[in-house]
């Protein structure tokens, strides 16, 4: 009797079919281009959005083994100029508040917080804290006020991959290449085209980290009630902008980061 395929055999031949598959899948551009421009357009038309969200983010040890920090948290915002967020993970406690005119950063584990001057709207506050700060926010983009924009801009290859389900709820799968990532967006179908999952997978990189962002309990306008946007430091200390980094990083504070690539 001939002995049947091992379990590896049978990932790498899966793989295979995968490999062979991809580059025959039909991808119809225009249409996955009006998809993203039809969730563009429906964001920008809300007032208020709020969400809760899974995060995963992985990085690359120097041995090359690829690994998962995990968070989850919440997003409120009120165009143009408001924004609270917030992440909590096995190692941080952390709130962003946004008022139009400063922004506060609170980590409530050391319970430190610091205020910078920010005035403007959200898009200008996404682009300073980059740029300025050294605080990118994950998956801005889809904050601003014309995601479709910020998203396309650079754009190289476009995907439709056709339907997918995200957390029991189908959806437009669609993936595209940029010079310097790859990234793939998972729209919900119907007359609320939100995304539900974004995935972005670095090109710079060994193993080609990700970052995944899943959405869950979306809610607009009169879905969100009117939020305090107000700051309440709960017996927190000021501190200077340096003092808080550390506790509100992407990673744990026992990792120590190598070289930039």
């Amino acid at each position: 009797m001939t002995n049947p395929p091992s379990f590896r055999h049978g990932l790498a031949a899966a793989a295979a079919f995968l490999l062979l598959a991809a580059p025959h899948a039909e991808a119809d551009e225009a249409d996955a281009k009006a998809l993203v421009k039809s969730m563009s357009d429906y964001l920008a038309a809300q007032q208020r959005i709020a969400f809760d969200y899974d995060a995963t983010l992985e990085v690359v040890t120097t041995d090359d083994q690829k690994l998962g920090i995990a968070s989850s948290g919440t997003v409120t915002l009120e165009r143009p100029d408001h924004l609270r967020a917030t992440r909590t993970g096995g190692f941080s406690d952390v709130e962003m508040l946004f008022d139009g005119q400063s922004v506060t950063l609170l980590g409530k584990n050391a319970k430190i917080y610091t205020r910078v001057e920010a005035p403007g709207t959200i898009d200008q506050l996404v682009d300073r804290l980059r740029d300025e700060y050294g605080l990118p926010l994950p998956a801005a983009d889809l904050l601003m006020s014309n995601p479709g924009d910020e998203l396309m801009g650079e754009v190289t290859d476009v995907k439709d991959l056709g339907s997918g389900v995200i957390g029991g709820r189908e959806c437009d799968h669609l993936a595209f290449r940029a010079a310097d990532v790859d990234w793939q967006i998972w729209i919900a179908q119907g007359d609320a085209p939100f995304p539900c999952r974004y995935v972005i997978t670095s090109k710079a990189m060994s193993q080609g980290p990700q970052y995944q962002l899943d959405v869950r309990d979306w809610r607009t306008d009169d879905q969100v009630p009117a939020d305090d946007f107000a700051f309440d430091a709960g017996g927190a200390t000021e501190v200077d902008l340096d003092a808080i980094r550390a506790e509100i990083g992407d990673l744990p504070q026992h990792f120590t980061p190598g070289e930039k690539q």
